[in-house]
């Protein structure tokens, strides 16, 4: 074939393509332990629009007549399905926009994606996972997880709270409120929509939030709010019928749910949305993530004090030592690391973001496969021999191969699914239900 001036002007624009995109942060680093790799499914992604009737709108309340006015709440939906491939199909540029420091107009950034959208969807019904993101984030800086779910059979989707900016806390009565009515309506629509598609099982559902997401999906997944609490400060007192006693309290749980994911939940210390026993409403296997160094939401009392306070679900929770608040997002674009501010939103301190992702993956994965699919081949990811990860032997006598993924077996104690040398610095606590 001759190689003509068109053709090296192509495969230029081709490799100057590829640079600008990078790479899409859903296909896990190479030192990624086991269970985070991409799996066998190509991507599809599509949005649609669900809208919640007559819903109180505490930004809007009247303090002249102590009423809050009820309107529609219009939700874009964000969703992730295993698709059948097209090798032609060109694959998403995520768009987003986070809020700036101060006055300043919010941040815009592109995130490569694996998705096609609108690819025609794999045949079979597969698990829902409705996630719910943090406090003024955007779905797509969340695609680490949900394009990766959705290559292993999930469908995912991803809600558009549409917060107030995080900087004006006057206006923090919204997401309190919104979040877990949220998550309930739309794992309800789906369940019921999806399923008429032939697309989901709606008796497979899990949840997954970040942040204030983590505390939206704790409260749907059956964690009663205290009427006590800042649920009592709440405009209008439109938060009460939601909470302990509340005739509505049910409207904000999701039926059918298998299991729940935190990443460095809020919800815990003065906040304290749930009082002293509210999280034993939790029945579902719960997976709790959190760096032990989180300066935005405190882990001794936020998802260490979850894990001994929900004692009717059987628990996990994973801790990056040393690691703060900054564990659910992509890696940082490069249009965001110019900026302090901007970076933060994506970048830990001291962990390696792609390391992060990598840990979160192949955590989240065998968790939702055991208790979501029902596969208990995942359990020895989970059930590990020894707590602290840095405590984790491998015999001299057993070393094959530099970049070996331990078996979890014949008196290998790194955590199943690790390389030899990257399983440090890290906790996995587990606890069964008391009841």
């Amino acid at each position: 074939m001759q190689f003509t001036r068109h053709s090296a002007l192509l495969l230029g624009c081709l490799v100057a393509w590829a640079t600008l995109a990078g790479e899409p942060p859903s296909r896990p680093a190479i030192d990624a332990p086991e269970l985070a790799r991409l799996g066998d499914a190509a991507i599809g992604v599509r949005t649609v629009t669900l809208v919640n009737p007559a819903q109180p709108d505490v930004l809007a309340f009247d303090p002249a007549t102590n009423t809050v006015p009820l309107r529609d709440r219009s939700l874009t939906i964000d969703i992730w399905y295993p698709a059948q491939s097209k090798a032609s199909a060109t694959p998403e540029i995520y768009t987003g926009e986070l809020p700036s420091e101060g006055e300043a107009p919010p941040a815009r950034f592109t995130i490569p994606g694996l998705a096609v959208r609108g690819a025609t969807p794999a045949p079979g019904r597969h698990p829902l996972v409705i996630v719910s993101h943090g406090y003024s984030n955007v779905t797509v800086a969340l695609s680490w997880l949900t394009e990766n779910l959705a290559s292993k059979g999930y469908v995912v989707a991803a809600i558009r709270h549409e917060d107030p900016a995080i900087g004006d806390r006057t206006r923090f009565a919204g997401p309190l409120l919104r979040r877990p009515i949220d998550i309930a309506f739309v794992a309800r629509s789906l369940q019921m929509s999806l399923a008429d598609e032939g697309l989901v099982d709606p008796t497979r559902t899990a949840l997954i939030g970040y942040s204030m997401g983590g505390y939206g999906v704790l409260t749907s997944a059956g964690a009663v709010l205290d009427p006590d609490g800042p649920a009592k400060r709440v405009p209008g007192g439109a938060m009460l019928p939601y909470a302990r006693g509340g005739a509505q309290r049910n409207a904000v749980v999701v039926p059918n749910l298998k299991a729940v994911v935190a990443l460095a939940p809020a919800g815990g210390g003065t906040l304290a949305v749930w009082g002293k026993d509210g999280l034993t409403g939790i029945q579902a296997p719960l997976l709790l993530i959190a760096g032990d160094h989180d300066h935005t939401v405190d882990y001794t009392t936020g998802a260490r004090a979850f894990l001994d306070a929900a004692t009717n679900a059987p628990r996990y929770l994973l801790t990056y030592r040393g690691g703060g608040h900054a564990i659910g997002l992509n890696p940082a674009p490069d249009s965001m690391r110019s900026n302090l501010w901007d970076l933060s939103w994506f970048e830990d301190p001291v962990w390696r973001k792609d390391r992060i992702i990598a840990i979160n993956l192949h955590m989240i994965t065998a968790f939702l496969d055991r208790y979501v699919r029902g596969d208990e081949s995942r359990a020895a990811y989970l059930d590990v021999a020894v707590e602290d990860s840095n405590e984790g032997r491998w015999p001299a006598e057993l070393v094959t191969l530099f970049d070996t993924r331990s078996t979890g077996t014949t008196g290998i104690t790194v955590w199943k699914g690790f390389q030899r040398n990257f399983s440090t610095n890290l906790e996995l606590l587990h606890r069964e239900p008391s009841r």
